[in-house]
């Protein structure tokens, strides 16, 4: 029996079990505010990892950064009713400008300093940003406009878990105007492709790309595209979103042009983003019973030296050596960039300091003491293989020339690993179903992690789709997405028997 480092499993409690991962990793904590929390060092730094690499992608597609207001007018958002009318049950709004003493030792908003106008704290941008484009866009020779912001956003949500469904979350939004129908289109799929080789290769999250059904379009939206992330419990997380806008909010804040020919139009916009949810898909998706696996090209720290020093005269001599070896590793390149490594020289036991790591999921954990030092060694333990087949930790004593020469091939290795052992498990467990009475019993009361399933439909719309909206909540499932790429292949759909026109993924989710 292998003892574990975390005191919940995955298959006792998944629920539980990420929790205890965010805590025992360091991730986050509560902050006071429901809803709200305290991203520690770690859990940020790799969202900082995340925003380098994501920002590089964006950039590289011709888009440029920028920022935008917090506070947002909420007659901003009364132009386009579509959209207030999907977000007014999250919006945070801001009344007044100023506090007084009520009197009994507490404070209240002073009468006398409420807001002309109330101003909604941003739960997304298009508003704010389509007026700006009212105003920077006059003549075709203006488009394409290309912007992207990374900020927080603010949503009322009622029922929170960290990363995932949080109050106040940080997220990137991009934001574009064009000429014609055709140029946002291909924004909106070449964006979604953007998210989808992140996820991929940068995250090892494997995903599957696609559109979103007409009622989980974001509001005001022509079309909604998904990347669908499996967890390891089955259910599936919306990892980021691509919308094609059209022209519906460009006729709501007069975002006009005047085309060669000199005739007024209105453009069309799209809008795209992810967030720290991404995070909660990572450890999901890559951690295990004794914590979080952090994929090497996003962990802040891929090599960490835990030197075992005990009060003694060696402890210099070990600690130069620790030294020596970080020096050594900062000269290599992996995974595209120079290989990160920290010495840990916490005044703390090194088995205490060697098992926080592994909670928190650096790649590759290296303990080096008396001996090691003497015999030219270290002891090398990789994150996404702990264990030997006997159960105890797989700590390979190892020349140190040696690791240093192979530790880029290492992390190398493990992002690869852990992208495949990921990628397995999504397509193990997406079951082609050809009708109603094999969707009811692969999501049986009885089955613990059905997976998703690949049924046909024949794209319903209107009081058709709710009726198939309601079916599917009965058994609490939801449509994930149309995989890119996937036709009927003359099959019916599961629905209405009428002949389908695509294959959609249903599942339970996030």
């Amino acid at each position: 029996m292998i003892k574990h480092a975390l005191s919940v499993t995955r298959d006792a409690d998944f629920a539980q079990w990420y929790q205890t991962v965010i805590a025992e990793a360091d991730m986050a904590e509560e902050s006071g505010v429901r809803g709200c929390m305290v991203i520690r060092p770690w859990g940020y730094g790799i969202w900082e990892r995340i925003q380098r690499l994501l920002d590089d992608r964006i950039k590289a597609t011709g888009h440029e950064n920028c920022y935008f207001p917090l506070f947002i007018p909420l007659s901003y958002f009364e132009k386009e009713a579509e959209h207030v009318d999907g977000f007014a049950k999250e919006m945070a709004v801001v009344t007044h400008h100023r506090l007084i003493a009520d009197g009994k030792g507490g404070l209240m908003p002073d009468p006398e300093a409420k807001l002309e106008e109330p101003l909604v704290v941003r739960p997304t941008s298009e508003t704010v940003i389509g007026t700006a484009f009212a105003r920077w866009v006059q003549s075709w020779r203006d488009l394409p406009v290309l912007i992207n912001q990374w900020a927080n956003v603010v949503r009322w949500e009622m029922r929170t878990r960290m990363f995932l469904r949080t109050a106040e979350f940080l997220w990137q939004e991009g934001h574009t105007a064009h000429a014609s129908a055709d140029e946002a289109r291909e924004e909106t799929l070449k964006m979604l492709e953007v998210y989808r080789s992140f996820a991929e290769d940068d995250l090892a999250l494997p995903v599957i790309a696609g559109e979103k059904p007409e009622n989980e379009r974001f509001p005001g939206a022509v079309a909604t595209y998904s990347i669908e992330a499996m967890m390891q419990d089955g259910k599936a997380l919306q990892a980021g979103t691509s919308h094609f806008l059209g022209t519906n909010f460009a006729h709501a804040q007069n975002i006009r042009f005047q085309n060669a020919e000199g005739e007024l139009e209105f453009a069309n916009t799209t809008s795209w983003g992810v967030s720290t949810r991404m995070i909660g898909g990572i450890i999901m998706v890559h951690g295990d019973d004794d914590g979080l696996r952090v994929p090497p090209k996003i962990a802040p720290w891929q090599v960490v030296i835990v030197p075992m020093l005990r009060d003694q005269p060696e402890d210099a001599a070990i600690v130069d050596y620790c030294r020596a070896l970080q020096g050594e590793l900062a000269k290599l390149s992996a995974l595209g960039e120079p290989v990160r490594a920290l010495l840990d020289l916490k005044p703390a036991k090194a088995a205490n300091k060697r098992w926080g790591w592994v909670k928190k999921g650096a790649p590759l954990v290296i303990e080096v003491g008396g001996r090691d030092v003497a015999g030219g060694n270290v002891s090398v333990l990789r994150r996404d293989a702990l264990y030997r087949e006997d159960g105890k930790l797989d700590s390979r004593i190892t020349p140190r020339d040696a690791f240093a020469r192979d530790a880029a091939g290492m992390l190398e290795e493990i992002q690869a690993a852990l992208h495949a052992e990921a990628r397995a498990r999504l397509h193990d467990n997406i079951a082609r179903v050809e009708d109603w009475a094999g969707v009811e019993a692969m999501f049986a009361e009885s089955a613990r992690k059905p997976g998703w399933a690949n049924v046909a439909w024949s794209r319903p719309t209107g009081a058709a789709l709710d009726q198939v909206v309601e079916r599917l909540k009965a058994l609490k499932l939801t449509i994930r997405n149309a995989p890119t790429g996937q036709d009927a292949d003359g099959a019916s759909c599961i629905f209405s028997g009428q002949p389908a026109v695509e294959r959609v993924l249903i599942g339970r989710s996030y």
